[in-house]
């Protein structure tokens, strides 16, 4: 699976810089544009999973490049405001904008926002489209409970525990770095620990794999993260 695409729409040449070598090193597949013309024809022939979008353009403003998004379809757009246009972040958000975040921002901030609003729109579609009992094999995970079985036999999860295995079960076969498992089960971003997904995993194991020194389903791959193979 391709990693998500996001544009980056803004005149200043340092903002797009470091918005994009932030979200590149997430994992991000990123373009930018330099005027709201130039966003609008990116949109359409590169179709991206989501815009973040500066307000203040040459040639079409953002408003209304966020307008004529709106009008060909949904992709989630997050717009760079300054600080004090309260008035054009509340028009924004009516005209159907996800997120905003206010200059001057931490490129962090802006990468857990795009990750925030792209785990939306997935929760969004899968809660449409998954069963509320996934089984695999003799491990059962129940959303609509939030349980886990194995044998029939329910097994004590923690609610964290419950959400990453419910989170990695959501894609088998699909490796999380332990950044995007942070971000996506934690919702928060990575600040160089991520003890904290390890130990999860450590005890998951022990819970579903039955044998957890040498485990099957919940798999490392070494110097990326980790998979769920169904």
């Amino acid at each position: 699976m391709d990693p998500p695409s996001v544009l980056i729409v803004d005149d200043e040449p340092m903002v797009r810089d470091v918005l994009a070598r932030y979200l590149e090193r997430d994992g991000f597949r990123v373009r930018t544009a330099d005027d709201g013309q130039a966003a609008l024809d990116l949109v359409a022939a590169a179709s991206p999973d989501l815009v973040v979008l500066d307000l203040m353009l040459p040639t079409v403003d953002g408003l209304e490049v966020l307008r004529r998004l709106r009008e060909r379809g949904d992709v989630p757009v997050v717009l760079l405001t300054a600080k004090g246009d309260e008035i054009d972040r509340i028009v924004g958000l009516e005209l159907g904008a996800d997120d905003y975040v206010a200059k001057p921002f931490s490129p962090r901030e802006v990468a857990a926002r795009v990750r925030a609003v792209l785990r939306r729109g997935r929760a969004d579609r899968a809660g449409t489209d998954r069963p509320d009992v996934a089984t695999f094999g003799d491990l059962e995970i129940d959303r609509a409970r939030r349980e886990a079985r194995r044998d029939g036999r329910p097994l004590k999860l923690t609610r964290k525990e419950f959400e990453l295995l419910d989170f990695l079960t959501s894609q088998p076969g699909r490796t999380f770095t332990r950044t995007e498992l942070l971000e996506e089960v934690w919702d928060f971003a990575w600040d160089g620990d991520s003890s904290t997904v390890t130990v999860h995993v450590r005890r998951l194991r022990e819970k579903i794999e039955r044998d957890p020194s040498a485990p099957t389903r919940l798999v490392t791959v070494w110097g990326v993260g980790y998979r769920f193979e169904p």
